[in-house]
């Protein structure tokens, strides 16, 4: 979120110094994964719409930025598969199947929800896996994580109006001052968007008073890179919170856990390993693959789930961009390009649905 709101200041002119702890994407965005799901097509409300919006739109996005790098984030709209284990999965995904007909729409572009007897392609998921069928969503996407982030940080190389700044933390806000007193010294600013992922929590919540909880938390994520001989245009496969991504290169992703405790945040443990097993049943190609990386992450968690998005109410020099947990990816340059806005003093492009304000967030955690 944070590449993206520097890419967005640089499209708007506005002067901006990224300020990353570490280096740029080796949190959470930095994973293996890089899944880009859609909510799904029934009960449509303004949040699916702005996420529809956003993972149509991301495709020209990256265009744009592969363009003018030179470089590639390897995304595909690939498509999702979901086995339907029980009859009445099935006529679920029907009723869903009519939903995505009237809602999945962008322009000339249409997108569908299919209910299939069998896979549509040979030797990827196995056909056993859906006794009453499958699911063929034709709206998802993937990319690689590392790659678009290497995109993203090479399109603001040169750039006019914004400057990177790695490895420097940032240690109090002084807002009388309009000073951020970081490990590099005092640095002043107008506007300070903070966009720590699950560390912006606390931040916030350090600003923020009244407070009868956190205003979010961080959720361990377990995942895994296979080499693999396939197709890199397969549909990901989304079973129970297990995803097997088909990546370029023959590599396949695995993942995720989805962990609100744990001792170790950056370790792997035996939960990785009950997720390459079930994703071996599901691709039985996936069986005895060399797994060539092990990661984990902390994915940031907002109170109420949602992306947190808006100025503090106390601050109005603070503005949240962070939360989102598994769907920041699809979302980042929306809700970057409305957090850059609201700096402009701008009236945001895009319309964020109520239950990502941060105001929102911030009633949730006084309750």
């Amino acid at each position: 979120m944070g590449l993206w709101a520097a890419v967005q200041a640089e499209r708007l002119g506005i002067d901006t110094l990224l300020v990353d702890a570490g280096l740029l994407g080796h949190g959470a965005s930095g994973g293996l994964l890089g899944a880009l799901m859609p909510h799904m097509p029934d009960k449509w409300n303004a949040k699916k719409q702005f996420q529809f919006d956003a993972l149509v739109s991301l495709e020209a996005e990256i265009a744009a930025l592969e363009q003018q790098t030179g470089l590639s984030a390897n995304y595909r709209r690939s498509g999702r598969l979901i086995p339907l284990p029980k009859p009445h999965l099935r006529e679920i995904a029907l009723g869903h199947s009519r939903n995505a007909e009237e809602r999945w729409i962008a322009g000339e572009r249409r997108f569908h929800w299919k209910v299939l007897d069998r896979p549509p392609q040979e030797n990827w998921l196995d056909a056993a896996a859906g006794e009453s069928g499958f699911v063929h969503d034709t709206l998802a996407a993937r990319v690689a994580p590392r790659s678009l982030i290497d995109v993203l940080a090479a399109s603001l190389h040169g750039a006019r109006h914004v400057r990177v700044a790695e490895r420097v933390s940032v240690d109090d806000l002084d807002f009388e001052r309009k000073v951020a007193n970081t490990s590099a010294g005092a640095i002043a600013f107008g506007h300070c968007i903070l966009a720590a992922g699950h560390q912006s929590f606390p931040v916030l919540g350090r600003y923020t008073g009244g407070l009868a909880r956190p205003l979010g938390q961080p959720v361990k994520g377990q995942a895994a890179l296979l080499k693999v001989d396939m197709d890199p245009s397969m549909p990901t496969i989304f079973r129970d919170g297990l995803y097997i991504v088909a990546h370029e290169g023959g590599h396949v992703a695995v993942g995720s856990t989805s962990e609100n405790r744990f001792d170790e945040p950056y370790s792997t443990d035996g939960q990785l390993d009950v997720l390459l097993e079930a994703a071996g049943q599901l691709v039985p190609a996936l069986q005895g693959a060399p797994v060539l990386e092990r990661w984990a992450g902390l994915r940031p968690k907002a109170i109420d789930r949602d992306p947190m998005i808006g100025i503090h109410p106390d601050h109005d020099g603070l503005i949240a961009l962070t939360g989102g947990f598994k769907v920041s990816f699809g979302l980042a340059h929306r809700l970057a390009a409305a957090a850059v806005h609201l700096v402009a003093g701008r009236q945001s492009p895009f319309a964020l649905p109520d239950s990502f304000l941060l105001a929102n967030h911030i009633r949730v955690a006084s309750r």
